[in-house]
């Protein structure tokens, strides 16, 4: 059985990288149905917690600092030069519709510089508040990681703007030097590109600073710590810095080959030495599982279709469903299709390690969002995040219009924390959802995942066109004070009563599958009951099990007693 690998030394590599892994997905402007940018990003910390980052504009007095703390665990690190004049950011947009996003690679251990000031978390969210432009955000990042030193992991960032998409591979040079080494490339317009935990940029045009930029010393860095010998045309950044394994392929290009293959619908259309190729998803199937790591997936491919939000938004919610890896259809997934494992991600049984999935929806998911840069509309509008908590699969994402004056309660920064339960914070709410759906999931979560859908496509196809229209209609009358009000009073209701909503599904959730037990209900919602009263239910139906349950619980030894022939 190819699914679970009994390759011990393979694992060895997948146990050294993260859990907390993350997935991007990142649509150039011409791939798009309404001709915005498109940045997917699900912030998977098993200790992060889901809440909305706000930071008005600002102006500062000359020559103050800003303390830094690192992101992902509070840990002071020290405090950089502050500018006089920062823009507001709102999650992971700011208010001029740039957007960037990111996931950790690690790469060599010798490559952390401890004594760094700019960890990957406050790169992007101080980049946010200096730069407005992608082009503008790269040289920012740089400047600030090469000026007080990075001590973070190895990062792929996801940066966009209304006119153009990047994406960005970095690692930093150890205690050797201050700084990193890094390359971005400009996604094509027509071409979507994924990242999950694995450097993914190799070879790229060294002459072409339209679409390419890199550090000056890339090549040379790699030579003079021998991790490169061949000449320079053939150097690939990857190899260098993040070489890949069996785990950075199971574990990482997989979940990118998964988002390729729902937006390309299993064909991929990629540029290769200047041509045009057409191959089917299946060819890379080998490669993603681990099977054979020669060769590599391509970076850039083009959509069978244009890209919606909603699109993006379903690809973040995926599981491998109808892959080879597809975490509902074996014997881990339970009696009900349960898409997760717990971690550890591997597991040892008569001395053979075992390796479970990893998929881009995930439990341990903090916040996700994907996030629009839309040229069409003046910047005081076209910047929208379409923000969500926990679990991708079974939460929704709610719009948020980065110029808004603030943010909805369920989503304050301070409504609750990891290890403090808030009755009004967002992410607990999901969570509540989430794990009420984990008890008997190919029944549960279809019911949360319809909520999810009729909320998204009404607020797609409706609510917020509508907003647009009457927003863009005010700023160019140049009420912009009205405009604000409106998409804050407009951000805030559809956010809140969206809370309470998911309040009342899991409540829901409860009433119809408690037990085990699944209470029928008519169209309007209402459930059956026996002409004795309503508090009788009517065609009650029981759970019960797949059949690959019943078929592995049968063959167990411990099994209950055979009662029939």
């Amino acid at each position: 059985m190819r699914k679970f690998l009994c390759t011990i030394l393979a694992l060895a590599a997948l146990a050294t990288g993260r859990t907390d892994a993350c997935t991007n997905v990142i649509v150039s402007p011409g791939a798009s149905a309404d001709g915005s940018a498109i940045v997917s990003y699900a912030a998977d910390s098993h200790g992060l917690f889901g809440e909305l980052y706000f930071r008005p504009a600002a102006r500062f007095r000359a020559g103050g600092t800003l303390a830094i703390r690192e992101w992902d665990t509070g840990r002071p690190l020290g405090s950089i030069a502050q500018v006089e004049r920062t823009y507001q950011t709102v999650g992971n947009i700011n208010q001029h519709q740039l957007i960037i996003g990111e996931t950790t690679w690690g790469g060599r251990e010798e490559q952390a510089d401890p004594a760094g000031i700019m960890d990957y978390g406050s790169l992007i969210y101080i980049t946010l508040q200096r730069a407005r432009t992608a082009r503008e955000a790269i040289q920012t990042i740089v400047d600030l990681a090469n000026t007080y030193g990075y001590p973070s992991e190895g990062e792929t960032f996801s940066i966009a703007d209304p006119q153009e998409a990047w994406v960005m591979d970095l690692v930093g040079k150890g205690t050797d030097e201050k700084g990193i080494v890094w390359v971005a490339r400009r996604v094509p317009d027509g071409y979507i590109c994924a990242h999950a935990n694995q450097a993914r940029i190799t070879t790229f045009p060294q002459d072409d600073p339209e679409n390419c930029l890199y550090s000056p010393d890339v090549i040379s860095y790699a030579r003079q710590k021998g991790w490169y010998n061949g000449p320079d045309e053939e150097f690939s950044f990857r190899e260098a810095y993040n070489p890949l394994d069996f785990g950075g392929a199971r574990a990482c290009e997989a979940r990118a080959w998964s988002a390729f293959n729902i937006l390309c619908d299993g064909i991929f259309t990629y540029e290769f030495n200047g041509e045009l190729l057409s191959s089917p998803a299946s060819d890379w199937l080998d490669f993603v599982m681990g099977y054979d790591l020669g060769g590599e997936m391509p970076l850039f491919v083009k959509p069978s279709r244009k890209i919606t939000v909603k699109d993006v938004a379903d690809v973040m919610r995926d599981h491998y469903e109808g892959t080879p890896m597809d975490m509902t259809t074996d014997i881990g997934a339970g009696g009900n299709g349960l898409p997760y494992r717990w971690r550890p991600m591997n597991f040892t049984v008569d001395g053979k390690t075992y390796l479970n999935e990893r998929a881009i929806a995930t439990q341990q998911t903090g916040f996700w969002f994907v996030a629009q840069a839309r040229p069409n509309l003046p910047d005081e509008v076209g910047a929208l995040i379409w923000f969500g908590c926990d679990d991708a699969a079974t939460s929704y994402l709610t719009p948020i219009y980065a110029n808004l004056s603030r943010v909805p309660e369920c989503l304050r920064e301070g409504n609750g924390d990891i290890l403090h339960y808030s009755p009004t914070a967002q992410f607990w709410m999901c969570n509540r959802v989430a794990n009420a759906c984990y008890k008997m999931y190919d029944r549960m979560a279809p019911v949360a995942r319809a909520a999810a859908d009729r909320f998204e496509r009404f607020q797609l196809e409706e609510g917020v066109p509508e907003m647009d229209a009457r927003l863009a209609k005010l700023v160019r009358k140049g009420r912009l004070r009205k405009a604000r009000r409106l998409m804050t009073k407009y951000s805030v209701e559809t956010a809140q009563k969206q809370f309470f909503d998911w309040k009342a599904l899991e409540e829901l959730l409860l009433v119809k599958f408690i037990d085990g037990n699944i209470k029928a209900q008519a169209e309007d919602g209402s459930f059956l009951h026996t002409e004795h009263g309503p508090g009788f239910p009517d065609k009650m139906e029981y759970g019960g099990y797949n059949d690959i349950w019943k078929a592995a619980v049968a063959r167990d030894p411990h099994s209950p007693v055979l009662v029939s022939r």
